[in-house]
């Protein structure tokens, strides 16, 4: 089956030469508190690149495969589906097994696809690399909620997955891709991190919902109409420029002050770089979100072990002339505020309110203006070895990509740098890869 690649034939074909179910035991396990919120997000997609002999794709396939019914075992949310019971609450329940693809674009090479900025003819190949496109998590209820793509590739292998984001966050995705990895490099027995599935550990309360009947339906739901058109670009801060960036934030602190992370400090850079690429006026509102992990927030603590969602959005806003007008500390310190008051009692109330009232939410939900970072360059990324060696990039699928959205990675060196994956309107992605204040570049 010929998979076309935007309008006509703009990018070479993705034929898909196989689909199989690779399925473990019948497992069990309550969705929490923490995991409902997402049921009206989309399969999280994640695209790992290997070079690799196009030759080896075949012994490639069948080790892989065979460590993913290894890594199930294990791993067994992912292969089941999700129920609602009569009384609306959501489980996962049964062994019906993770989707497995194999594909073949033969034309596409590694180097086509793993540049910093490929391009759009690469972003509409890529789509075609990983499953899922366009699936709500509720469909969950009759799909798997693992679904995997192995293409071939001109000089390597493509791995694309889908995971349901009502069942992990990113900390599970990656915990996941490097404990099948592993399992692929040893040929079998148990990862040697395994993962903890004691949901009420997180959260025990069952909440019902009331679930649209299809993605569509629920998107029809959003006052602020239909999705806009995108474009996803990554940005690579080599290790001395994400330096730059975080002395610069820090400069003007006293010697007293809490000094501002990495993340605060990029994610402030990135915050103010995108909203003067849209040109807000002085008394546009303009929102940053984070999705903090809450593993070590809550009391007690959980370990990074713990298998489900722990994230919670953390909010900020000001008018774009404040942020604008001020200094880098102004922004870093808005984002250091909320992600320090984000203690454990802060998160009880946040799950407290959503169980009182629960919601399916929309992207706009999000805020006005909004920047909102997922992933994290702490994620090992570069590290998921299947016995190819290191990917030769990272990437993340277009599900999940509104206005603003933003994906950080380690930089493929693991040497500090950082890449960020970055989806905005057409104009403002525009001006933005034009502003040397962004790029830290010459004029």
């Amino acid at each position: 089956m010929a998979v076309a690649n935007g309008s006509d034939a703009e990018a070479p074909a993705v034929t898909v030469t196989g689909t199989r179910t690779v399925a473990p035991a019948n497992n069990s396990c309550t969705l929490a508190t923490f995991d409902l919120p997402y049921i009206t997000f989309y399969y999280n997609q994640k695209l790992l690149l290997y070079r690799t002999p196009a030759a080896g794709f075949p012994d490639a396939v069948a080790r892989m495969t065979a460590a993913l019914a290894d890594a199930l075992r294990v791993f067994y949310p992912l292969a089941g589906r999700i129920r609602q019971d009569a009384d609306g609450a959501l489980a996962v329940e049964g062994d019906q097994g993770a989707e497995v693809v194999e594909a073949e674009a033969e034309g596409v090479s590694v180097d086509d696809l793993a540049g910093g900025d490929c391009g759009q003819e690469a972003e509409r190949v890529m789509q075609h690399l990983v499953p899922y496109t366009g699936v709500m998590n509720l469909e969950g209820l009759h799909r798997p909620l693992l679904a995997v793509q192995l293409t071939k590739l001109k000089d390597g292998l493509a791995v694309g997955c889908a995971f349901n984001h009502a069942v992990l966050d990113g900390t599970s995705t990656w915990h996941f891709m490097s404990s099948w990895a592993e399992l692929c490099r040893a040929g079998g027995g148990a990862p040697s991190l395994l993962p903890m599935h004691d949901r009420a550990l997180a959260r025990s309360v069952r909440v019902r919902l009331e679930l649209p009947a299809s993605a569509e339906a629920h998107e029809k739901t959003d006052p602020n109409g239909p999705k806009k058109t995108l474009v996803a670009r990554v940005f690579s801060f080599p290790e001395a420029t994400v330096a730059r960036i975080k002395a610069a934030a820090n400069a003007a602190l006293p010697p007293c002050a809490k000094p501002f992370s990495t993340f605060q400090s990029l994610g402030a850079h990135i915050w103010r770089a995108v909203s003067r690429a849209r040109g807000l006026g002085p008394s546009d509102i303009t929102a940053f979100a984070v999705f903090a992990d809450c593993r070590s927030r809550l009391d007690p603590v959980l370990p990074p072990a713990y298998f489900g969602n722990l994230i919670q959005a953390v909010f900020t806003g000001v008018p774009a002339g404040m942020l604008l007008g001020g200094p880098p500390e102004l922004a870093a310190g808005l984002l250091q505020k909320a992600i320090d008051e984000h203690d454990a009692a802060a998160v009880t109330r946040r799950l407290e309110e959503y169980e009182a009232a629960p919601k399916l939410f929309h992207y706009s939900d999000a805020g006005p203006n909004c920047v909102a970072v997922g992933s994290s360059p702490r994620f090992k990324v570069y590290d998921v070895d299947f016995g190819l060696g290191r990917p030769e990039r990272v990437r993340s699928g277009g599900n999940n990509k509104f206005d603003g959205m933003v994906y950080l990675y380690p930089g493929r060196g693991g040497d500090g740098g950082i890449d960020v994956e970055l989806a905005l309107q057409a104009e403002p992605m525009q001006r933005l890869q034009k502003d040397h204040d962004f790029l830290l570049q010459p004029n």
